[in-house]
Protein backbone atom coordinates (compact mmCIF):
# COMPACT_ATOMS: atom_id res chain seq x y z
CA UNK A 1 0.00 0.00 0.00
CA UNK A 2 1.30 3.60 -0.84
CA UNK A 3 2.13 5.37 2.63
CA UNK A 4 0.44 8.97 2.76
CA UNK A 5 1.17 11.93 4.32
CA UNK A 6 -0.08 15.08 5.62
CA UNK A 7 2.23 17.27 3.66
CA UNK A 8 2.74 17.28 -0.08
CA UNK A 9 5.42 15.36 -1.85
CA UNK A 10 7.19 15.49 -4.76
CA UNK A 11 6.35 12.75 -6.92
CA UNK A 12 8.53 9.67 -6.19
CA UNK A 13 10.77 7.55 -8.26
CA UNK A 14 9.33 4.53 -8.80
CA UNK A 15 11.19 0.94 -8.80
CA UNK A 16 11.14 0.37 -12.31
CA UNK A 17 12.58 3.05 -14.21
CA UNK A 18 9.98 5.30 -16.37
CA UNK A 19 10.64 6.02 -20.17
CA UNK A 20 13.00 9.47 -20.11
CA UNK A 21 10.49 10.73 -22.10
CA UNK A 22 7.51 12.67 -20.88
CA UNK A 23 4.31 10.82 -21.85
CA UNK A 24 3.17 13.95 -23.84
CA UNK A 25 6.43 13.58 -25.75
CA UNK A 26 5.50 9.72 -26.32
CA UNK A 27 2.11 10.74 -27.21
CA UNK A 28 2.99 13.23 -29.55
CA UNK A 29 5.30 10.46 -31.13
CA UNK A 30 3.04 8.00 -31.42
CA UNK A 31 0.25 9.83 -33.00
CA UNK A 32 3.11 10.73 -35.32
CA UNK A 33 3.97 7.41 -36.39
CA UNK A 34 -0.09 7.47 -37.08
CA UNK A 35 -0.39 9.90 -39.18
CA UNK A 36 3.34 8.62 -41.05
CA UNK A 37 0.41 5.26 -41.37
CA UNK A 38 -2.24 7.28 -43.03
CA UNK A 39 -0.14 8.91 -45.67
CA UNK A 40 1.43 6.02 -46.64
CA UNK A 41 -1.94 4.63 -46.97
CA UNK A 42 -2.90 7.07 -48.95
CA UNK A 43 0.22 7.63 -51.17
CA UNK A 44 0.62 4.32 -51.78
CA UNK A 45 -2.24 3.78 -53.25
CA UNK A 46 -2.59 6.47 -55.85
CA UNK A 47 1.57 6.06 -56.84
CA UNK A 48 1.67 2.30 -57.22
CA UNK A 49 -2.41 2.42 -58.77
CA UNK A 50 -1.27 5.01 -61.25
CA UNK A 51 1.91 3.15 -62.00
CA UNK A 52 -0.03 -0.24 -62.78
CA UNK A 53 -2.27 1.69 -65.22
CA UNK A 54 0.54 3.96 -66.27
CA UNK A 55 0.54 1.74 -70.06
CA UNK A 56 -3.11 2.41 -70.53
CA UNK A 57 -3.13 6.33 -69.63
CA UNK A 58 -0.64 7.43 -71.90
CA UNK A 59 -1.96 5.09 -74.99
CA UNK A 60 -4.96 7.24 -74.00
CA UNK A 61 -3.32 10.39 -74.70
CA UNK A 62 -3.01 11.24 -71.07
CA UNK A 63 0.31 12.03 -69.38
CA UNK A 64 1.77 13.74 -66.16
CA UNK A 65 2.99 17.11 -66.35
CA UNK A 66 6.60 18.21 -67.87
CA UNK A 67 6.61 20.11 -64.77
CA UNK A 68 7.91 18.10 -61.62
CA UNK A 69 6.89 21.40 -59.48
CA UNK A 70 3.39 20.80 -60.72
CA UNK A 71 3.36 17.26 -59.47
CA UNK A 72 4.37 18.19 -56.37
CA UNK A 73 2.24 21.04 -55.47
CA UNK A 74 -0.66 18.75 -56.12
CA UNK A 75 1.00 16.42 -53.91
CA UNK A 76 1.29 18.87 -51.27
CA UNK A 77 -2.30 20.12 -51.24
CA UNK A 78 -3.72 16.72 -51.46
CA UNK A 79 -1.48 15.47 -48.16
CA UNK A 80 -2.65 18.72 -46.58
CA UNK A 81 -6.43 18.31 -46.90
CA UNK A 82 -6.24 14.61 -46.38
CA UNK A 83 -4.75 15.23 -42.64
CA UNK A 84 -7.48 17.58 -42.57
CA UNK A 85 -9.64 15.56 -42.92
CA UNK A 86 -8.62 12.44 -41.09
CA UNK A 87 -8.45 14.79 -38.34
CA UNK A 88 -11.96 16.34 -38.84
CA UNK A 89 -12.87 12.56 -38.15
CA UNK A 90 -11.48 12.20 -34.91
CA UNK A 91 -9.11 9.82 -36.49
CA UNK A 92 -6.18 11.15 -34.24
CA UNK A 93 -7.19 11.20 -30.88
CA UNK A 94 -6.25 8.05 -29.93
CA UNK A 95 -8.57 7.01 -27.35
CA UNK A 96 -7.44 4.36 -25.38
CA UNK A 97 -9.84 0.94 -25.95
CA UNK A 98 -11.64 2.61 -29.18
CA UNK A 99 -13.34 0.14 -31.51
CA UNK A 100 -11.57 -0.96 -34.23
CA UNK A 101 -14.68 -1.72 -36.08
CA UNK A 102 -15.70 2.31 -35.29
CA UNK A 103 -12.39 3.04 -36.61
CA UNK A 104 -12.30 1.35 -40.14
CA UNK A 105 -15.76 2.81 -40.35
CA UNK A 106 -14.01 6.38 -39.70
CA UNK A 107 -11.29 5.31 -42.01
CA UNK A 108 -13.99 4.15 -44.94
CA UNK A 109 -15.67 8.04 -44.59
CA UNK A 110 -12.20 10.04 -43.96
CA UNK A 111 -10.75 7.65 -47.63
CA UNK A 112 -13.75 8.59 -49.29
CA UNK A 113 -13.56 12.41 -48.50
CA UNK A 114 -10.13 12.76 -49.51
CA UNK A 115 -11.17 10.77 -52.97
CA UNK A 116 -13.57 13.47 -53.35
CA UNK A 117 -11.20 16.45 -52.26
CA UNK A 118 -8.53 15.05 -54.99
CA UNK A 119 -11.09 15.65 -57.91
CA UNK A 120 -11.63 19.01 -56.59
CA UNK A 121 -8.06 19.69 -56.14
CA UNK A 122 -7.23 18.63 -59.85
CA UNK A 123 -10.10 19.96 -61.34
CA UNK A 124 -9.12 23.42 -59.71
CA UNK A 125 -5.18 23.16 -60.28
CA UNK A 126 -5.87 24.24 -64.05
CA UNK A 127 -7.94 27.64 -62.54
CA UNK A 128 -5.43 28.83 -60.45
CA UNK A 129 -2.60 28.47 -63.41
CA UNK A 130 -1.50 24.85 -63.04
CA UNK A 131 -1.89 21.81 -64.88
CA UNK A 132 -4.20 18.65 -63.70
CA UNK A 133 -2.93 15.12 -63.26
CA UNK A 134 -4.14 12.55 -65.23
CA UNK A 135 -6.52 10.62 -62.72
CA UNK A 136 -8.98 8.37 -64.98
CA UNK A 137 -11.65 6.35 -63.45
CA UNK A 138 -9.73 3.62 -63.30
CA UNK A 139 -7.43 4.84 -61.01
CA UNK A 140 -9.83 6.61 -58.57
CA UNK A 141 -11.70 3.86 -57.87
CA UNK A 142 -8.61 1.48 -56.75
CA UNK A 143 -6.99 3.67 -55.38
CA UNK A 144 -9.93 4.49 -52.73
CA UNK A 145 -10.25 0.53 -52.36
CA UNK A 146 -6.56 0.31 -51.88
CA UNK A 147 -6.08 2.91 -49.71
CA UNK A 148 -8.65 2.03 -47.27
CA UNK A 149 -7.21 -1.56 -47.02
CA UNK A 150 -4.26 -0.06 -46.66
CA UNK A 151 -4.83 1.81 -43.96
CA UNK A 152 -7.28 -0.09 -41.66
CA UNK A 153 -3.72 -2.62 -42.32
CA UNK A 154 -1.19 0.12 -41.00
CA UNK A 155 -3.66 1.31 -38.42
CA UNK A 156 -3.71 -2.12 -36.85
CA UNK A 157 -0.24 -2.89 -37.04
CA UNK A 158 0.25 0.45 -35.36
CA UNK A 159 -2.23 -0.48 -32.58
CA UNK A 160 -0.28 -3.84 -32.09
CA UNK A 161 3.21 -1.47 -32.11
CA UNK A 162 1.58 0.61 -29.53
CA UNK A 163 0.11 -2.46 -26.96
CA UNK A 164 4.03 -3.36 -27.29
CA UNK A 165 5.29 -0.10 -25.89
CA UNK A 166 2.36 -0.47 -23.15
CA UNK A 167 3.57 -4.02 -21.90
CA UNK A 168 7.42 -2.65 -22.19
CA UNK A 169 6.09 0.48 -19.87
CA UNK A 170 5.92 3.35 -22.32
CA UNK A 171 2.60 5.57 -22.85
CA UNK A 172 1.11 3.44 -19.88
CA UNK A 173 -1.41 5.49 -17.31
CA UNK A 174 -0.91 4.98 -13.65
CA UNK A 175 -4.82 5.13 -12.38
CA UNK A 176 -6.81 5.78 -9.11
CA UNK A 177 -10.15 4.70 -8.47
CA UNK A 178 -12.65 6.39 -6.73
CA UNK A 179 -15.69 3.76 -5.34
CA UNK A 180 -14.76 0.18 -4.11
CA UNK A 181 -18.40 -0.64 -4.26
CA UNK A 182 -20.13 -2.66 -7.73
CA UNK A 183 -19.32 0.85 -10.16
CA UNK A 184 -15.63 1.20 -8.69
CA UNK A 185 -15.09 -2.84 -8.99
CA UNK A 186 -16.98 -3.15 -12.53
CA UNK A 187 -14.24 -0.16 -14.11
CA UNK A 188 -11.24 -2.31 -12.20
CA UNK A 189 -12.45 -5.56 -13.96
CA UNK A 190 -12.81 -4.21 -17.14
CA UNK A 191 -9.39 -2.22 -16.91
CA UNK A 192 -7.95 -6.06 -15.90
CA UNK A 193 -9.42 -7.58 -18.68
CA UNK A 194 -7.54 -4.90 -21.03
CA UNK A 195 -4.10 -5.12 -20.31
CA UNK A 196 -3.19 -4.07 -23.85
CA UNK A 197 -4.86 -0.33 -22.76
CA UNK A 198 -1.68 0.16 -20.34
CA UNK A 199 -3.68 1.34 -17.67
CA UNK A 200 -2.05 0.56 -13.79
CA UNK A 201 -4.70 0.47 -11.28
CA UNK A 202 -2.90 1.71 -7.70
CA UNK A 203 -6.39 1.08 -5.85
CA UNK A 204 -9.28 2.59 -4.74
CA UNK A 205 -10.04 5.44 -2.37
CA UNK A 206 -13.13 4.78 -0.67
CA UNK A 207 -15.29 6.00 2.27
CA UNK A 208 -16.72 2.51 2.67
CA UNK A 209 -14.19 -0.05 2.42
CA UNK A 210 -11.36 0.05 5.62
CA UNK A 211 -8.27 1.76 4.68
CA UNK A 212 -5.46 -0.70 3.96
CA UNK A 213 -8.09 -3.68 2.84
CA UNK A 214 -8.14 -5.15 -0.28
CA UNK A 215 -11.45 -4.95 -2.83
CA UNK A 216 -10.79 -7.78 -5.66
CA UNK A 217 -7.34 -7.73 -5.37
CA UNK A 218 -6.35 -4.00 -5.37
CA UNK A 219 -6.04 -2.23 -2.39
CA UNK A 220 -8.06 0.62 -0.57
CA UNK A 221 -5.45 3.93 -0.17
CA UNK A 222 -7.39 6.61 1.77
CA UNK A 223 -10.85 8.21 2.18
CA UNK A 224 -12.08 10.73 -0.75
CA UNK A 225 -11.11 13.33 1.24
CA UNK A 226 -7.46 12.15 0.95
CA UNK A 227 -7.92 12.04 -2.84
CA UNK A 228 -5.00 14.34 -3.31
CA UNK A 229 -2.47 13.08 -1.15
CA UNK A 230 -3.28 9.31 -2.60
CA UNK A 231 -2.55 10.45 -6.22
CA UNK A 232 0.67 12.40 -5.52
CA UNK A 233 1.72 9.35 -3.19
CA UNK A 234 1.06 7.15 -6.36
CA UNK A 235 2.18 9.22 -9.35
CA UNK A 236 -1.48 9.06 -10.47
CA UNK A 237 -2.07 10.60 -13.83
CA UNK A 238 -5.74 9.69 -14.23
CA UNK A 239 -8.33 9.15 -11.61
CA UNK A 240 -12.06 7.62 -12.21
CA UNK A 241 -14.60 8.50 -10.40
CA UNK A 242 -17.30 5.21 -10.23
CA UNK A 243 -19.73 6.54 -7.19
CA UNK A 244 -23.47 5.78 -7.12
CA UNK A 245 -25.58 7.72 -4.63
CA UNK A 246 -23.82 10.77 -4.13
CA UNK A 247 -25.16 14.41 -4.48
CA UNK A 248 -24.28 16.75 -6.63
CA UNK A 249 -21.84 18.96 -4.45
CA UNK A 250 -20.05 15.73 -3.09
CA UNK A 251 -19.61 14.35 -6.95
CA UNK A 252 -18.00 18.20 -7.64
CA UNK A 253 -15.70 18.07 -4.46
CA UNK A 254 -14.22 15.33 -5.26
CA UNK A 255 -13.64 16.17 -8.98
CA UNK A 256 -12.23 18.97 -6.72
CA UNK A 257 -9.94 17.42 -5.14
CA UNK A 258 -8.87 15.61 -7.92
CA UNK A 259 -8.43 18.82 -10.13
CA UNK A 260 -5.91 19.91 -7.86
CA UNK A 261 -3.19 17.35 -8.70
CA UNK A 262 -2.99 18.09 -12.67
CA UNK A 263 -4.12 14.73 -13.17
CA UNK A 264 -7.19 13.39 -16.13
CA UNK A 265 -10.28 12.93 -15.07
CA UNK A 266 -12.70 10.42 -15.58
CA UNK A 267 -16.72 9.77 -14.30
CA UNK A 268 -18.48 6.51 -14.76
CA UNK A 269 -21.96 7.06 -16.17
CA UNK A 270 -23.60 5.77 -13.27
CA UNK A 271 -23.12 9.35 -12.18
CA UNK A 272 -23.66 10.81 -15.41
CA UNK A 273 -27.01 12.01 -14.67
CA UNK A 274 -25.33 14.39 -11.84
CA UNK A 275 -23.11 16.69 -14.29
CA UNK A 276 -24.96 18.94 -16.69
CA UNK A 277 -21.94 21.00 -17.50
CA UNK A 278 -21.53 21.14 -21.54
CA UNK A 279 -17.35 20.86 -20.63
CA UNK A 280 -17.92 17.17 -21.08
CA UNK A 281 -17.20 14.36 -23.66
CA UNK A 282 -18.03 10.26 -23.83
CA UNK A 283 -15.23 8.07 -24.46
CA UNK A 284 -14.86 4.48 -24.09
CA UNK A 285 -12.78 2.34 -21.98
CA UNK A 286 -13.00 -0.61 -24.04
CA UNK A 287 -16.57 -1.30 -23.53
CA UNK A 288 -17.36 1.21 -20.51
CA UNK A 289 -18.32 4.19 -21.45
CA UNK A 290 -16.56 7.12 -19.25
CA UNK A 291 -17.05 10.91 -18.85
CA UNK A 292 -14.16 13.23 -19.58
CA UNK A 293 -14.63 16.34 -17.15
CA UNK A 294 -13.49 19.46 -18.43
CA UNK A 295 -10.57 19.14 -20.90
CA UNK A 296 -9.06 21.83 -20.89
CA UNK A 297 -8.64 23.41 -24.80
CA UNK A 298 -4.91 22.70 -24.56
CA UNK A 299 -5.21 19.10 -24.45
CA UNK A 300 -5.85 18.73 -28.31
CA UNK A 301 -2.79 18.15 -29.77
CA UNK A 302 -3.33 20.46 -32.76
CA UNK A 303 -4.05 23.63 -30.05
CA UNK A 304 -0.93 22.48 -28.48
CA UNK A 305 1.03 22.72 -31.69
CA UNK A 306 -0.35 25.88 -32.55
CA UNK A 307 0.34 27.58 -29.20
CA UNK A 308 4.08 26.30 -29.76
CA UNK A 309 4.16 27.45 -33.42
CA UNK A 310 3.31 30.99 -32.21
CA UNK A 311 5.57 30.66 -29.33
CA UNK A 312 8.57 29.70 -31.73
CA UNK A 313 7.68 32.22 -33.75
CA UNK A 314 7.56 35.67 -31.14
CA UNK A 315 10.71 34.45 -29.41
CA UNK A 316 13.01 34.16 -32.41
CA UNK A 317 11.78 37.41 -33.72
CA UNK A 318 12.35 39.81 -30.20
CA UNK A 319 15.13 37.84 -29.89
CA UNK A 320 16.63 38.55 -33.32
CA UNK A 321 15.43 42.10 -33.01
CA UNK A 322 16.45 42.60 -29.29
CA UNK A 323 20.00 41.05 -29.79
CA UNK A 324 21.55 44.62 -29.25
CA UNK A 325 19.24 45.44 -26.28
CA UNK A 326 19.75 42.70 -24.61
CA UNK A 327 23.32 43.10 -24.64
CA UNK A 328 23.31 46.58 -23.17
CA UNK A 329 21.58 45.61 -20.47
CA UNK A 330 23.71 42.73 -19.72
CA UNK A 331 26.72 45.61 -19.84
CA UNK A 332 24.55 48.00 -17.72
CA UNK A 333 23.85 45.32 -14.69
CA UNK A 334 27.46 44.24 -14.91
CA UNK A 335 28.77 47.78 -14.74
CA UNK A 336 26.67 48.83 -11.81
CA UNK A 337 26.75 45.62 -9.19
CA UNK A 338 29.26 42.84 -9.71
CA UNK A 339 27.89 39.32 -10.26
CA UNK A 340 26.91 37.80 -13.16
CA UNK A 341 23.94 39.52 -15.58
CA UNK A 342 21.60 36.68 -15.51
CA UNK A 343 19.91 35.05 -12.55
CA UNK A 344 18.69 31.49 -12.61
CA UNK A 345 16.29 30.37 -10.42
CA UNK A 346 14.32 26.81 -10.04
CA UNK A 347 10.88 27.22 -11.00
CA UNK A 348 8.23 24.42 -11.02
CA UNK A 349 6.62 23.78 -14.94
CA UNK A 350 4.05 21.61 -16.87
CA UNK A 351 3.47 18.53 -14.81
CA UNK A 352 4.99 19.97 -11.79
CA UNK A 353 8.44 19.52 -13.64
CA UNK A 354 11.14 21.80 -12.30
CA UNK A 355 13.14 23.62 -14.73
CA UNK A 356 15.75 26.31 -14.64
CA UNK A 357 14.16 29.82 -15.42
CA UNK A 358 16.15 32.51 -16.74
CA UNK A 359 16.22 36.15 -15.98
CA UNK A 360 18.41 39.11 -15.73
CA UNK A 361 19.92 39.98 -12.55
CA UNK A 362 17.71 42.81 -10.70
CA UNK A 363 19.01 42.18 -6.81
CA UNK A 364 22.50 42.13 -4.93
CA UNK A 365 23.94 38.91 -5.67
CA UNK A 366 23.19 38.21 -1.47
CA UNK A 367 19.63 38.82 -2.18
CA UNK A 368 18.13 35.18 -1.48
CA UNK A 369 20.16 35.21 1.90
CA UNK A 370 18.39 38.76 2.76
CA UNK A 371 14.25 37.24 2.18
CA UNK A 372 12.25 35.18 -0.21
CA UNK A 373 9.20 37.43 -1.18
CA UNK A 374 9.75 40.80 -3.12
CA UNK A 375 8.36 43.93 -1.70
CA UNK A 376 7.56 47.63 -2.72
CA UNK A 377 10.70 49.48 -2.49
CA UNK A 378 12.83 46.24 -1.77
CA UNK A 379 16.24 47.69 -0.92
CA UNK A 380 18.10 44.43 -2.17
CA UNK A 381 16.69 45.86 -6.02
CA UNK A 382 19.80 47.33 -7.54
CA UNK A 383 18.86 50.71 -9.44
CA UNK A 384 19.32 48.81 -13.24
CA UNK A 385 17.48 46.27 -12.28
CA UNK A 386 14.74 48.84 -10.72
CA UNK A 387 14.26 50.15 -14.46
CA UNK A 388 14.05 46.46 -15.80
CA UNK A 389 11.68 45.53 -13.20
CA UNK A 390 9.14 48.41 -13.81
CA UNK A 391 9.51 47.69 -17.31
CA UNK A 392 9.99 43.92 -17.40
CA UNK A 393 12.88 44.03 -19.70
CA UNK A 394 14.31 41.99 -16.80
CA UNK A 395 11.68 38.82 -18.21
CA UNK A 396 12.95 39.03 -21.57
CA UNK A 397 15.67 36.00 -21.35
CA UNK A 398 13.05 33.72 -20.59
CA UNK A 399 12.48 33.66 -24.02
CA UNK A 400 15.28 31.16 -24.41
CA UNK A 401 13.40 29.20 -21.94
CA UNK A 402 10.57 29.30 -24.81
CA UNK A 403 12.78 28.06 -27.49
CA UNK A 404 13.99 25.25 -25.18
CA UNK A 405 10.20 24.17 -25.03
CA UNK A 406 10.41 24.90 -20.78
CA UNK A 407 8.17 28.24 -21.12
CA UNK A 408 5.50 29.19 -23.31
CA UNK A 409 4.69 32.61 -24.63
CA UNK A 410 1.97 33.22 -22.55
CA UNK A 411 0.37 31.25 -19.27
CA UNK A 412 0.71 31.26 -15.91
CA UNK A 413 3.73 32.60 -14.54
CA UNK A 414 6.12 29.94 -12.50
CA UNK A 415 6.33 29.97 -9.07
CA UNK A 416 9.50 28.53 -6.91
CA UNK A 417 9.17 24.71 -5.52
CA UNK A 418 8.24 26.02 -1.90
CA UNK A 419 6.04 28.08 -2.96
CA UNK A 420 4.04 25.73 -4.87
CA UNK A 421 3.89 23.32 -1.95
CA UNK A 422 2.53 26.22 0.43
CA UNK A 423 -0.39 27.41 -2.07
CA UNK A 424 -1.39 24.14 -3.09
CA UNK A 425 -1.96 23.75 0.71
CA UNK A 426 -3.72 26.86 1.00
CA UNK A 427 -5.62 27.49 -2.57
CA UNK A 428 -8.44 25.21 -3.81
CA UNK A 429 -7.62 24.26 -7.43
CA UNK A 430 -4.06 25.40 -7.33
CA UNK A 431 -2.36 22.86 -8.79
CA UNK A 432 -4.72 23.01 -12.08
CA UNK A 433 -1.91 25.54 -13.14
CA UNK A 434 0.34 22.98 -14.08
CA UNK A 435 -1.69 21.37 -17.00
CA UNK A 436 0.11 23.55 -19.19
CA UNK A 437 3.27 25.18 -19.21
CA UNK A 438 4.16 28.48 -17.73
CA UNK A 439 4.31 31.51 -19.15
CA UNK A 440 6.44 34.96 -19.67
CA UNK A 441 2.93 36.88 -19.38
CA UNK A 442 -0.34 35.82 -18.62
CA UNK A 443 -4.13 36.79 -18.57
CA UNK A 444 -2.98 37.66 -14.68
CA UNK A 445 -0.45 39.56 -15.06
CA UNK A 446 -1.51 42.00 -17.97
CA UNK A 447 -4.20 42.96 -15.45
CA UNK A 448 -1.82 43.82 -12.67
CA UNK A 449 -1.76 40.57 -10.85
CA UNK A 450 1.83 40.71 -10.48
CA UNK A 451 4.26 41.17 -7.32
CA UNK A 452 2.86 41.20 -4.03
CA UNK A 453 -1.01 40.46 -5.11
CA UNK A 454 -3.47 38.15 -3.74
CA UNK A 455 -2.21 34.55 -4.87
CA UNK A 456 -5.69 33.61 -4.95
CA UNK A 457 -6.83 35.72 -7.36
CA UNK A 458 -3.91 35.24 -9.96
CA UNK A 459 -4.96 31.08 -9.46
CA UNK A 460 -8.73 32.43 -10.73
CA UNK A 461 -7.49 34.07 -13.26
CA UNK A 462 -4.73 31.39 -14.48
CA UNK A 463 -7.40 28.72 -14.52
CA UNK A 464 -9.70 31.11 -16.55
CA UNK A 465 -6.68 31.18 -19.01
CA UNK A 466 -6.49 27.88 -19.23
CA UNK A 467 -9.88 26.44 -19.39
CA UNK A 468 -11.17 28.98 -22.54
CA UNK A 469 -7.67 29.65 -23.93
CA UNK A 470 -7.93 30.35 -27.98
CA UNK A 471 -5.18 31.51 -30.00
CA UNK A 472 -6.75 34.33 -30.74
CA UNK A 473 -6.70 34.83 -26.69
CA UNK A 474 -2.91 34.05 -26.20
CA UNK A 475 -2.51 37.19 -29.42
CA UNK A 476 -4.84 39.52 -27.20
CA UNK A 477 -2.67 38.89 -24.09
CA UNK A 478 0.70 39.28 -25.92
CA UNK A 479 -0.67 42.31 -27.58
CA UNK A 480 -1.98 43.97 -24.33
CA UNK A 481 1.73 42.93 -22.55
CA UNK A 482 2.84 45.17 -25.43
CA UNK A 483 1.06 47.97 -24.80
CA UNK A 484 1.52 48.06 -21.65
CA UNK A 485 5.29 48.06 -21.64
CA UNK A 486 4.71 51.14 -24.44
CA UNK A 487 2.36 52.84 -21.90
CA UNK A 488 3.93 52.30 -18.71
CA UNK A 489 0.95 50.24 -17.16
CA UNK A 490 3.28 48.00 -15.46
CA UNK A 491 0.69 47.36 -12.39
CA UNK A 492 2.20 46.06 -9.31
CA UNK A 493 5.78 45.89 -10.93
CA UNK A 494 8.61 46.33 -8.31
Amino acid sequence: MAVISSSPQRRARSVKARPALRPRTWRALLRFGLILCDLLALNGAVVGVFLYFRPTIEAAGDRLPSDPLEVVRFGLLFNLVALVIFAANGLYEMRRGASRVDEAFKVVTAVSLVAVAGIVINTLLPQLGGQDMPITRDVLVWSWAIAIGAGVLLRGIHRGVVYWLRRHGIDTRRVVVVGAREPGQLVWRTIRRRPSLGYHVQGFVSDTAPVGSEVEGLPVLGRTSQLGRVVRATQADEVIIALSGRSTQDLLEIISLAEDESVEIKVYPDTFQLITNNDISIGDLSDLPLVSVKNAALDNPWNRALKRALDLVVATTVLLIGAPVLLLIAVAIRLESPGPAFFLQERVGMDQQPFWMIKFRTMRVDAEQLGAWTTPNDPRVTRVGRFLRRTSLDELPQLINVLLGEMSIVGPRPEQPRWVEQFSQQIPRYMRRHKEKAGLTGWAQVNGLRGDTSIEERTRYDLYYIENWSLLFDIKIILRTVVNFLTGKQENAY
